[in-house]
């Protein structure tokens, strides 16, 4: 598969317009072994992938270690790796429990301490790249500052442009779940890519308000993660998941409307979601979180699929999608 290849943001990265995202291997609700996270990247890799994202926080630092060991045998000037700051990871006493309460399934051999201070994030780029074993990293997001954001913004924020003007990092990004902080980050620094989990999907366009428009007028690169809104978009049905809990009655009915429509065209509801984000001209990748070789060769496959122009016409006919969301046909 030949997979097109963008700039992110002022062309400091490219990256592809898939990209692998690595919560999986890091054992996100269920446990996979070191071999099955192995053959999920070189799959990618074989598909044409040449972008990767990771974090301290997927798995306590078990996603960074696994992507690094992967990675390490391949060119590194042929991908495009980015991680995150703000989680710091600490020791803790052995107790023999688990990590599920955050989410993943591994020892809770550390605990996650936040910290966007200037030194906690260069403490924090410093072990990111132990964990991988690689010598530097493309992009780095400021992940989650929700509830952190002035000091995010005023000393995250310029440590990371330091980190750049050093060559440690070569872009500065990011990483939500919500739309209106990383707008007042584009409006207030120099960040090259905003990492936009659940934001801009069919179900969900909230990024549309501000967030892309502003990101296109000041040339920032948007990467859409959640397309599938933790599931929902990707198989809908009674229990299926949207932002992580169970979906309402509402929104599963939407995804079952969606899915109608484009089974008349011979789409899948999966390949619709995928290649929705594209509409935008800001959006320049969509990361799909896999944790095994099947599962990435299914995404690169639905990204491939192709969507014609009278779906998503007959989406806006339906009212399912507003008149003003851009479908990708209408970008070159």
């Amino acid at each position: 598969m030949n997979l097109r290849h963008r700039p992110l943001g002022g062309g400091r990265v490219r990256v592809t317009e898939l990209a692998f995202g690595a919560a999986g291997i890091g054992n996100l609700f269920t446990a996979v072994g070191d071999e099955q996270a192995e053959q999920a990247v070189t799959a990618a890799w074989e598909a044409g992938v040449r972008y990767f994202d990771t974090a301290p926080h997927y798995g306590l630092g078990l996603s960074e270690r696994r992507l690094g060991d992967a990675l390490r045998a391949l060119p590194r000037d042929d991908f495009t790796l980015s991680t995150k700051v703000g989680r710091l990871l600490e020791p803790s006493l052995p107790n023999g429990g688990d990590d599920l309460a955050n989410g993943f399934a591994v020892p809770a051999t550390h605990q996650r301490v936040w910290d966007f201070s200037a030194r906690g994030v260069r403490r924090s780029v410093e072990d990111s790249l132990n964990r991988l074993g690689l010598d530097r990293i493309d992009i780095a997001y400021l992940h989650d500052p929700d509830d952190h954001a002035e000091q995010a913004l005023d000393e995250a924020y310029p440590e990371l442009e330091r980190l750049r003007a050093e060559g440690v990092v070569g872009a500065i990004g990011l990483g939500m779940n919500q739309a209106e902080l990383p707008a007042r980050f584009v409006r207030e620094t120099d960040i090259d890519a905003v990492l936009l989990a659940g934001r801009y999907t069919l179900l969900d366009q909230r990024g549309l308000a501000e967030l892309l428009p502003l990101a296109q007028q000041r040339g920032v690169g948007v990467v859409i993660g959640g397309a599938f809104n933790s599931g929902l978009l990707a198989d809908p049905r009674p229990g299926a998941t949207f932002d992580y809990t169970a979906a309402p009655a509402h929104l599963l009915g939407r995804a079952l409307e969606f899915k109608a429509v484009c089974e008349t065209y011979g789409v899948p509801l999966r390949a619709a979601a995928l290649r929705f984000p594209f509409g935008h001209p800001a959006v320049a990748s969509v990361l799909v979180g896999t944790r095994s070789a099947a599962e990435v060769r299914d995404a690169a496959a639905m990204l491939d699929h192709p969507v014609p122009a009278a779906l998503w016409a007959e989406l806006r006919d339906r009212r399912l999608l507003r008149e003003d969301v851009p479908t990708p046909e209408e970008v070159s």
